[in-house]
């Protein structure tokens, strides 16, 4: 068998390669007696017996903690992901604008925003929105929530943004000028898709920090998963169930959202962009290497039609 070297390490040799593999077992053992250890005290305790589990069968706890909390969560991610992706947008072109001071504006505010804790912003937000009463009662711990996680997260989707528009090689803005295209025209036809494209792995991830930033909500009063976890706890006494069936909730949601970006790229990569995300994209066989069959593989679908025949 052959070793390849990474950008990262060198391949270890036959000593190496026998060290790493005591490491490994005694890691193992390590972790196995560590594990053992923490269910022979929660099995003490009675964190396992059947009764603490025996909630969560019931209805109930799913409508009147589980179920809202959840809904919660979705609401608050779901409209500042929406708003932080059009904030990122803004102050990301912004950065890159032919004008120094739209440039120093933007860098400024994302400079900020980025260096406070979204913790931070929600309770300043909240106090804030309370002091001038510039939501109602009932809706200040939500739209604090959502300021928080749309300033913060706009401002890291800023960067992430301009630095993708940044990697792209700089003779497409110069034939889309020399094409007559203004500066804006540009950046929202040419390099802003490719950008989005291109760093969406990126932008997905910060996705899932703001669904999971969503439980900081508890600071303030937002009836958020976690929240209504910890309520079901110390109703039913059964912390450590509550808290695993949170996880898994969150678990399963982040999974759905990794599927779902997973998906676009695929559609994205396919060769054009498609419309309906659940159409089929053929595939080609690994080759080893990204080649163009595999990169572009729209022309393999029999419902590809060449759009540079004009004689039709």
């Amino acid at each position: 068998m052959s070793t390849r070297a990474t950008v990262l390490y060198d391949n270890p040799g036959p000593r190496g390669r026998q060290i790493n593999r005591i490491l490994t077992a005694i890691t193992v053992v390590v972790a196995a007696v560590v594990i053992g250890w923490t269910i022979s005290v929660l099995a003490k305790n009675g964190q396992l017996e059947a009764s603490k589990w025996d909630p969560f069968i019931k209805s109930t706890t799913w409508t009147t903690y589980i179920l809202p909390g959840l809904w919660g969560t979705l609401k608050a991610a779901f409209v500042s992901i929406i708003l932080a992706m059009l904030l990122g947008a803004v102050l990301g072109t912004g950065r890159l604008h032919h004008r120094w001071i739209v440039r120093r504006i933007c860098g400024v505010i994302v400079e900020f925003f980025r260096a406070i804790p979204v913790l931070i912003l929600m309770i300043f937000a909240y106090q804030l929105f309370a002091e001038y009463a510039v939501f109602p009662s009932e809706q200040l711990a939500f739209a604090a929530v959502v300021f928080g996680l749309t300033l913060y997260n706009g401002a890291v989707i800023a960067e992430v943004l301009r630095s993708g528009i940044e990697a792209l090689p700089s003779g497409q803005s110069e034939a889309a000028l020399a094409l007559g295209l203004t500066h804006r025209q540009t950046m929202r036809i040419i390099l802003l898709p490719q950008a989005v494209a291109s760093m969406l792995p990126a932008l997905i991830a910060q996705m899932v920090i703001a669904l999971k930033d969503s439980a900081l909500g508890y600071q303030i009063g937002y009836v958020e998963v976690v929240r209504s976890g910890i309520q079901s706890a110390s109703y039913y006494r059964n912390f450590l169930a509550a808290l695993v069936v949170v996880a898994v909730i969150m678990i399963i949601v982040n999974i759905g959202l990794a599927k779902f970006a997973e998906r676009i790229e695929l559609q994205l990569r396919a060769g054009r962009a498609r419309r309906n995300i659940v159409a089929h994209v053929p595939h080609q066989k690994e080759q080893g290497v990204e080649t163009k069959d595999e990169a572009v593989v729209d022309w393999h679908d029999p419902a590809h039609r060449d759009l540079r025949s004009t004689f039709e």
